[in-house]
């Protein structure tokens, strides 16, 4: 069995760093510590930016050095010499990891017949199978095929098992005649169509090319795709005419007409957006116009170089767009590309890549989106003008995880979208004060709560509220689930699933879990965010409850009821809550496995375990932990999540007929994406109530 993959492309223009960044998470899915290697690199004391993709979504702890072979120039002077420092230093990486993603070298330094002889050569001395990446770009199926065979050819002449083929950069008129062309071989062959996106050159790429200084606009609105220039020479109507989404407009920087013309339309939402303002000629606005700009509520990009409108617009028109972890919607693209085009699991199968033992974070959170787009199902998200909110729905439908609705009046949130800079045209947007849908709800709400006197007047004014609109369409079958809390109190969030959706039969109280994701494995910590003092029935509830929730996302459930004794050695009232919490568990749910009260040490830690409870099957081996009141849960948690560095994916809540699940208001755009995927996964199997 091989230690690593190696992937190459078998000429320039290939696309091989997007191909690689699909190929290393398919990797992270099955391997622990995952580690990424540069054989050959620009220089070794620079950056690579293979390197500063892969790096940071490696479980591994490497700094960048150590995953960096030698500079070209040292393989020009002499190759044998290079190709010996290069297999020691992949060894030495290799050792601390498990598997290795190495990416060959970038067909900017030679011919690319030399080049892929090289690559073809490293990855025979490294002992690795190969993945060679060709362009389609500019071929028709027959072009595609030979370039296919060509590149396989020449690994395999050089002594290198091939795994696979990728023809990249297909044109998406060609894709069925490509596909049937390739198809049969001794080796697959995956067939990837030209994205335009992956190739256009972000707003801070266009900067730097145009050696401009930034004066507004932050990472995430420097990290925004372009799509070409607009020279501001023009009146403003003319030039708002003109105007695309995604441009960039170039203009003299004295030009305070076309300054403030071009932030008026990124935030209409009636006009494109444009991606950001190119000021030539070294001057800048005046004062009161950057101060106007600085306050907007979403800044648009505004940079200024000391080059004259023509020449910038040269160096801004020839850019090439690079992926890389300063673009995330690059990022989402050539994952969705892979997901979508490559058979995954043959891939790794070929690869020899074992099942894993261990379940890391990055696994935890591949499981989540795998599972969910298994059986895809439809989620409403009420905060549908909150930007994070808008990049994590942008992430899900690209990779085709769920379908979604955002609530919300629609030009607003079209608006959102488009000064934030993503595509959410995928999504089905609903107003709750539009009037049919309005009614709709309002005699659903009317209904369920007639016993407390509530007339369709009020429930008219109720339902505008998009968490009462959310959860409404929920229970009415309009959507599987809903998530909300962005920017929602947590009460505004769940008072009205207490309300409408009401418990699952058996079960009196709604609670919540935390999937606490550690180095090697995933732990479930309950209840930590709703309860605060659940008497010995409820803890039991919550116990099963969260045992069935372990269970449903690939966790066995081993029960530890926590206290501040274990066993018989301490008492009190405390403690006597656990102990008769513990025994109803173990008469409503006998086929668990469950111990209490014990302490947490006792129920990590197999040592422990052996002096404190001997012979317990959950002791030093629990998987499940239900603490004895929301005090010790919340505090716990975050204590581990900040000391042991565990990602925290929840709360999660449980018990509710139909899943509604709340965020944080500080959540990430990647904790919506598994909030999301976690509420779809809940979401089977459940009936409207």
């Amino acid at each position: 069995m091989s230690d690593g993959l190696y992937v190459t492309g078998c000429e320039p223009a290939t696309g091989k760093s997007a191909v690689a960044l699909g190929v290393f998470e398919l990797l992270a899915r099955r391997v622990g510590r995952l580690g990424v290697f540069r054989p050959v690199v620009h220089a070794r004391d620079g950056a690579d930016g293979v390197v500063e993709l892969l790096l940071p979504r490696a479980a591994a702890d490497l700094t960048a050095e150590a995953c960096l072979g030698v500079p070209y120039a040292e393989v020009l002077a002499d190759e044998d010499r290079a190709l010996s420092e290069i297999v020691a230093r992949y060894r030495a990486l290799a050792a601390q990891v498990d598997r290795v993603l190495v990416v060959g070298s970038d067909f900017s330094e030679a011919a690319a017949s030399r080049e892929l002889a090289l690559n073809a050569r490293i990855a025979a001395n490294l002992g690795l199978p190969a993945l060679c990446v060709v362009s389609g770009r500019d071929r028709d199926a027959e072009g595609v095929a030979v370039a296919v065979e060509v590149g396989r050819d020449a690994l395999r002449a050089a002594g290198c098992e091939v795994v696979a083929v990728v023809a990249n950069r297909v044109a998406p008129r060609h894709l069925p005649a490509v596909r049937d062309r390739v198809s049969g071989g001794p080796v697959p062959v995956y067939v990837l169509p030209e994205t335009p996106v992956l190739t256009a050159p972000t707003m801070a790429e266009v900067a730097r090319a145009c050696d401009a200084r930034v004066l507004t606009g932050d990472d995430a609105a420097l990290g925004r795709e372009t799509a070409g220039v607009l020279v501001a020479a023009m009146t403003l109507p003319n030039l708002l005419d003109r105007l695309v989404d995604d441009v960039v407009v170039i203009t003299p920087g004295d030009r305070a007409d076309v300054v403030l013309g071009v932030l008026a339309a990124h935030l209409s939402g009636g006009l494109p957006a444009p991606a950001g303002l190119v000021l030539t000629g070294g001057m800048e606005p005046a004062a009161s116009v950057l101060r106007l700009a600085e306050h907007l509520p979403a800044v648009v990009p505004v940079v200024v170089t000391e080059h004259d409108t023509y020449a910038t617009a040269t160096l801004a028109g020839s850019v090439p767009g690079r992926i890389g972890p300063g673009a995330p919607r690059k990022v989402d693209v050539a994952l969705a590309l892979v997901e979508e085009h490559v058979d995954g699991e043959e891939l790794l199968d070929r690869t020899a890549v074992a099942r894993p033992r261990v379940t890391t974070p990055l696994m935890f959170e591949y499981e989540l989106l795998d599972r969910a787009r298994a059986d895809r199902r439809h989620v409403v998200l009420p905060e549908g003008t909150d930007e994070r909110v808008l990049r994590a729905a942008e992430r899900l439908l690209r990779r085709g995880v769920v379908d979604l609705t955002l609530l919300g009046d629609a030009d607003e949130v079209r608006a959102a979208a488009a000064r934030t800079g993503v595509d959410v045209g995928g999504a089905r947007l609903l107003d709750p004060c539009e009037p049919d849908l309005r009614e709709r709800l309002a005699v659903e709400y009317a209904r369920r709560r007639a016993h407390r006197g509530v007339t369709m007047d009020a429930a008219r004014d109720v339902v505008v509220d998009v968490s009462y609109a959310g959860t409404l369409m929920v229970t009415l079958g309009m959507a599987d689930g809903m998530v909300s809390g962005a920017t929602h109190t947590t009460a505004q969030t769940i008072r009205p699933a207490l309300e409408l959706v009401r418990t699952t039969p058996g079960v009196s109280i709604v609670s919540s879990v935390f999937f606490m994701c550690l180095a090697d494995r995933v732990l479930v910590y309950g209840d930590c965010a709703v309860n605060v003092h659940p008497s010995a029935e409820q803890l039991a509830e919550i116990a099963v409850t969260s045992a069935d929730t372990a269970a449903r996302f690939g966790v066995q459930p081993r029960v530890a009821m926590l206290s501040y004794s274990t066993g018989r050695s301490g008492s009190g009232e405390e403690v006597e809550r656990v102990r008769a919490a513990t025994e109803l568990v173990r008469e409503r749910a006998p086929e668990l496995s469950v111990e209490g009260p014990i302490q947490y040490d006792a129920a990590v830690d197999a040592g422990v375990a052996r002096t404190k409870l001997p012979g317990s099957e959950v002791a030093g081996r629990a998987t499940v932990f239900v603490f004895p009141d929301l005090n010790t849960g919340n505090n716990t948690y975050k204590a581990v999540q900040r000391s042991a560095g565990a990602v925290a994916v929840g709360p999660v809540l449980q018990g509710l007929r139909r899943p509604v699940n709340d965020l944080s208001r500080g959540a990430t755009v990647q904790d919506i994406v598994n909030t999301v995927a976690i509420t779809a996964i809940q979401a089977r199997g459940t009936a409207v109530p």
